[in-house]
């Protein structure tokens, strides 16, 4: 099944629901999992975005995300220029991801503290994104659900306090999926909710000693 919104689109400044809608949210997304404001970018673009990210405003569109601005904002036409005076730097290179989805941006974020990000993305169509990868953690991040990411270290018992943190404030889990690199290292951690996920939630779940970062992505 597929809603009015999916045929028609999102509600957008520029040409293309793909190539700019979808840009902009990837590049909000990452900002948003930096949980900083971002003062500094290198983005890779792969395929179609590759190709054509100058014509259909791809690269402003990913620095308006980077900014925070929505798919809707008219500033979206400006972005790369009014960057510096937002504190942000960007820069862009054009890679070969191989089989990866055609409209496919790798970014790396720096925010104002010195956190790093590294946030792998395609847009779907429609305005529509998935976040694939977050610091060589494979996710499924769609960007759709109040959502809770942790990274935590691997042991037993940590998904069990998470998820009892969230049941006690009556978060009701819809999809949950957990990677890690290492057995026994650090792992990361999506749940996607069908409730706002509030911020006494977030303080409980971020006083459990095994979670060293824990944040809340709101639906985009």
């Amino acid at each position: 099944m597929r809603g009015v919104f999916d045929i028609v689109g999102p509600v957008m400044i520029g040409p293309s629901s793909s190539h700019t809608a979808g840009a902009a949210r990837l590049g909000k997304m990452a900002r948003i999992i930096l949980g900083e404001t971002p003062v500094e970018a290198i983005i890779e673009l792969h395929g179609s975005f590759a190709q054509t990210y100058r014509g259909h405003g791809t690269d402003k569109a990913l620095v308006a995300g980077l900014m925070g601005f929505s798919t809707e904002d008219e500033r979206i036409r400006q972005a790369i220029d009014i960057a510096p005076d937002n504190g942000l730097k960007v820069d862009f290179a054009i890679v070969d991801l191989g089989d990866a989805h055609p409209n496919t941006a790798v970014l790396y974020v720096t925010g104002a503290s010195g956190r790093k990000v590294r946030v792998v993305g395609a847009s779907v169509g429609g305005g529509n994104i998935i976040i694939t990868e977050i610091d060589g953690y494979p996710v499924e991040l769609t960007g759709e659900y109040n959502t809770l990411l942790t990274i935590h270290q691997d042991k037993p018992g940590i998904i069990s306090l998470v998820t009892h943190a969230l049941s006690q404030e009556g978060v009701n889990i819809a999809f949950m999926r957990v990677s890690r690199q290492e057995r026994g290292a650090q792992a990361l951690m999506i749940i996607e909710a069908d409730q706002i996920i509030s911020e006494e939630a977030l303080r409980l779940v971020k006083g459990i000693g095994a979670v060293k970062v824990a944040l809340i992505v709101p639906p985009i």
